[in-house]
């Protein structure tokens, strides 16, 4: 009896070193007390953060923007603030400067852009149906006062019968300039459910020759003709300030004021992206709302 009993004890002891053994090689690498817990907290809190100043940061490699722009105020206001806030979240910003309306939307289309900033929704509107493309906008930034500027004239009542008034030649803001001009008392339009054009005149009682011209050309045409309407980027550009230099401008509370807002466009399915994320906040910011309006004086003025 004592010798089955003797066995029982040694066979349990060999048991109880088994089983230790065995604990010991599983958690071998952890040090005395650790825990799976601790393991994940350890994880959780070394994690790179989401956001940095509420910009995502990059998701993987593909860490770089590509956005459009025309250089006054887009790429001032992209260069001197919104690509710094994106540097600070990680991404690589690579800012592309047009002279023109049209590159900037064809190089979205084509995938050589993530982005651009430069145009009004009913810019784009007319060229997605006119070229095809499949643009949208995204975030609503800023709006430049057109305004109409003379090469003599200090008014209205200066500008003499006959006078020859330049007007941009594409759709969107030809309707808008003829709309400055009827707003202001010099023709008038008749109704039209689409975009105002010469055919809308329907009076001109000063007998004012319109001329259709490329937007870009119209400050360096002021010296050959009477007055032109400039958009609010092209007179920048040109050191004239709608608020200081037009005879007249655009209204920035008008009725249609929204329909001239400048967007931050991207092509239709990249609207939920990381990258158009990271745009929309480093834009839609307080920091660029202040940039502009210090620094433009109510030329550009903030959308959001």
């Amino acid at each position: 009896m004592k010798k089955l009993l003797a066995k029982v004890l040694v066979a349990a002891f060999t048991v109880s070193v088994l089983t230790g053994c065995g604990s010991t090689e599983k958690g071998a690498s952890a040090p005395a007390g650790s825990t799976p817990s601790s393991e994940a907290t350890v994880e959780s809190t070394s994690a790179a953060p989401a956001e940095v100043d509420g910009i995502p940061v990059p998701e993987g490699e593909d860490n770089v923007i590509s956005i459009g722009v025309t250089p006054v105020p887009h790429a001032e206001i992209v260069n001197d603030v919104v690509k710094g806030k994106l540097e600070a979240a990680g991404w690589k910003v690579d800012v592309v400067e047009f002279n023109d309306y049209v590159q900037p939307n064809t190089a979205l289309e084509d995938g050589e852009l993530d982005a651009n900033y430069f145009q009004t929704i009913r810019y784009l509107q007319e060229q997605n149906q006119e070229r095809g493309l499949h643009l949208v906008e995204v975030a609503g930034i800023h709006l430049e006062p057109m305004g109409l500027y003379a090469s003599e004239a200090k008014s209205l009542e200066e500008l003499p019968d006959g006078a020859t008034i330049a007007v941009p030649n594409d759709g969107s803001n030809e309707s808008r300039a003829l709309k400055l001009l009827a707003d202001n008392g010099l023709i008038k339009l008749s109704e039209t459910d689409d975009l105002y054009n010469l055919s809308n005149v329907s009076e001109n009682p000063h007998n004012f020759e319109i001329l259709e011209l490329d937007a870009a050309n119209l400050p360096r045409s002021l010296d050959d003709v009477d007055a032109a309407v400039i958009n609010g980027n092209y007179a920048l550009e040109a050191n004239l300030n709608p608020q200081t230099d037009a005879l007249v401008a655009e209204l920035a509370d008008s009725d249609e004021s929204y329909k001239y807002i400048n967007y931050l466009v991207v092509k239709e399915g990249n609207e939920q992206t990381a990258k158009t994320k990271a745009l929309i906040a480093a834009l839609q910011n307080e920091d660029v709302k202040k940039y502009i309006e210090e620094k433009y004086t109510g030329s550009v003025i903030p959308a959001f």
